[in-house]
């Protein structure tokens, strides 16, 4: 079962996180290798079949109550400006489900010259207060390998303005090489400038063997292609 809702309090403004820790590397994408911290928010509507994270969504295997904290956002900026740290990730779960208060805590760190990235899996149209200098949307919009149907998958709606945002990298989860004309149809279809692949996996293995088979169609395609630096060096621990 997919925890989809996520209610806030009228109160202080405050976000349903499942962990944050760091400082770490940004493991994926443009930013891969750079020193980041990390605020994972909990909660998700989609489900992917290979998700990492389930313990932010599926009430089937983890007691969401249990694994998730309210915590305020003033808390979690003094936590963020106590490291030194240039970059911050938020990710998930989808963050945007909880976007009303991200502004919140975008507009303090930015303020500090922090990066922000949000990564989403592209199914919820931003708010604009979040179109902002110093935040970037790493973008993950889920392809059949997820086990997803299209429609709850593909929200034209939500590509369309990220992919006009100009502030947006689009970075798919990719297992083989007929993943790649799915990825095309989508890059075409929502005018994608910065199409990253990376490989599926939570193993060593798993990414440097999709990687290598990967690698040179990805290359003829005009993309980039990212490991999963994390995994490679903690493999699947949690927190790193």
């Amino acid at each position: 079962m997919i925890a989809a809702t996520v209610s806030t309090p009228s109160r202080a403004p405050a976000l349903l996180i499942a962990e944050r820790f760091g400082p770490t590397l940004q493991g994926e994408g443009p930013s891969i290798g750079q020193p980041a911290l990390f605020i994972r928010l909990s909660r998700c509507n989609l489900s992917c079949t290979w998700c990492d994270t389930p313990y932010t969504w599926d009430t089937t295997r983890f007691d969401l109550r249990q694994q998730s904290d309210r915590v305020l956002v003033t808390d979690l900026v003094a936590w963020a400006l106590d490291h030194p740290v240039p970059l911050i990730v938020i990710t998930g779960g989808e963050p945007l489900l909880q976007q009303h208060h991200l502004p919140a805590l975008a507009e303090p760190l930015l303020q500090a010259d922090r990066r922000l990235e949000i990564e989403t899996n592209g199914t919820v149209v931003p708010d604009p207060a979040l179109l902002t200098d110093g935040l970037r949307f790493n973008v993950s919009p889920k392809l059949a390998n997820s086990g997803l149907t299209a429609d709850m998958r593909i929200k034209a709606a939500a590509l369309e303005a990220l992919s006009a945002s100009g502030q947006a990298v689009f970075k798919f989860v990719t297992r083989d090489i007929a993943d790649l004309d799915e990825i095309a149809e989508l890059a075409e279809r929502f005018a994608m400038k910065q199409v990253w692949v990376m490989p599926e996996g939570i193993t060593t293995g798993h990414n440097l063997g999709r990687a290598q088979l990967l690698a040179e169609a990805v290359i003829s395609r005009g993309w980039s292609l990212s490991l999963r630096l994390h995994v490679l060096l903690w493999g699947d621990e949690r927190g790193r």
